[in-house]
């Protein structure tokens, strides 16, 4: 039965942007770009549909099929609350949301997503503070890193496989199957998004693709911390994410910079400005998360001493990442491009 789910959703991920982009097109849902893009081209925005409608679709059908048996509870909330985050981003490529009206929401989303889990997991309240900022958190994390072609597809890719490993390793058959369905909606985008550019146009998936992408891992990490899942297992995949995020919030704070404010300073963006292109550096990325995430999961089965040595082989990986743009430019002898401006990418 979950070969036919994830079946499903590989050929509605994969088919979908092909009828979408003309609808999209047509209703202006476009990133026009400018002196401050990192496109050269007008660019379809909101593909992330694509990938909405194949994992409410597979994971429909994962629950009717019986590919989940226990916690389909647990699934539903999973799902409603990527939906959610979904909406959210929806909203904003084709309105516009506030600032104010978008972080209430997120956090709306991560109080009612947080109490639903902890009700049908028959854990304490005193968790749903910490569930729902860490919800509101990485639905933002999710969309501040998507901003080069590749990067959002690899990482809902490779954060699916490990949560999937996850759920097979904790017993938890919901989560490997949400996560699998993650997994093959995003990596069915991949061509599109890093190929279907060069003849038509780049197509991207917009904030309903990343608010969707954040949304998702942060309602399976939350439902599998308050399951019992491994935190190790949960986090490590997440770990490059937050701390480029965190990291470049910090270098913005101590330039006496408007850190509230668009730009494009991420380790990631600054990579391509050092030089790599948007795949290089979303494989950068990628093969960091790769190396920190099975850090995470030998740090969770090891002994102490092993426990300890991939702990700080996982510091490493992330110090590396940190310092890699400078390493980079040095090394090719060139001075980074000054883009201290807005986003003009979307993966």
């Amino acid at each position: 039965m979950l070969a036919l789910v994830l079946t499903v959703v590989l050929v509605l991920s994969g088919t979908l942007p092909a009828v979408l982009r003309p609808v999209l097109r047509r209703r202006g849902v476009i990133d026009v770009p400018n002196a401050r893009s990192s496109h050269a081209r007008p660019a379809v925005r909101g593909m992330g549909l694509a990938t909405w409608i194949a994992i409410v679709v597979g994971m429909l059908l994962a629950l009717l099929t019986g590919a989940v048996r226990v916690d389909r509870a647990v699934t539903v909330i999973v799902l409603l609350l990527a939906c959610a985050a979904a909406v959210l981003g929806w909203a904003e490529d084709f309105r516009g949301v506030s600032v104010r009206a978008r972080a209430g929401t997120q956090l709306l989303v991560g109080v009612v997503g947080t109490t639903a889990l902890a009700l049908a997991l028959g854990q304490s309240g005193w968790w749903i503070p910490a569930g729902t900022l860490a919800i509101a958190v990485y639905i933002n994390v999710a969309n501040f890193m998507d901003g080069i072609n590749g990067i959002s597809g690899l990482h809902g890719l490779t954060v699916g496989l490990f949560y999937a490993l996850a759920g097979q390793l904790s017993g938890q058959t919901w989560l490997t199957v949400s996560a699998l369905v993650l997994a093959a909606a995003f990596a069915a985008f991949l061509p599109w998004n890093l190929a279907g550019g060069r003849a038509r146009g780049p197509v991207f998936l917009g904030d309903v693709g990343s608010y969707l992408l954040g949304g998702m891992i942060a309602a399976m990490a939350a439902a599998g911390f308050l399951a019992g899942v491994y935190v190790e297992y949960l986090l490590s995949p997440l770990v490059i994410y937050l701390a480029d995020t965190a990291f470049t919030w910090v270098r913005r704070v101590r330039a006496g910079a408007r850190w509230y404010a668009p730009h494009r300073q991420h380790v990631y963006q600054r990579l391509t400005d050092a030089g790599l292109s948007h795949l290089g550096s979303a494989a950068v990325v990628t093969a960091c998360t790769v190396a920190v995430g099975l850090l995470g999961f030998i740090a969770a089965q090891g002994t102490l001493a092993t426990s300890a040595a991939a702990a700080v082989a996982g510091i490493a990986v992330v110090a590396g990442y940190l310092v890699s743009p400078t390493v980079i430019t040095r090394r090719r002898g060139r001075a980074p491009r000054p883009r201290d401006v807005p986003d003009g990418s979307r993966s």
